[in-house]
């Protein structure tokens, strides 16, 4: 699969959009953040 065909989500913490990664191949459907760093602020989303 080539990279521009890569599904993408919002992270609702920073609102940034990430796409998809190896690593959440098995668990793409209940990855909500971006990043590590994101889901530790979860309780500071604007």
């Amino acid at each position: 699969m080539k990279k521009q065909h890569l599904p993408t989500k919002d992270c609702p913490v920073c609102n940034r959009p990430f796409t998809w990664r190896k690593k959440w191949e098995k668990n793409w459907e209940n990855v909500k953040y971006c990043s590590e760093k994101c889901r530790r602020n979860k309780t500071q989303q604007a």
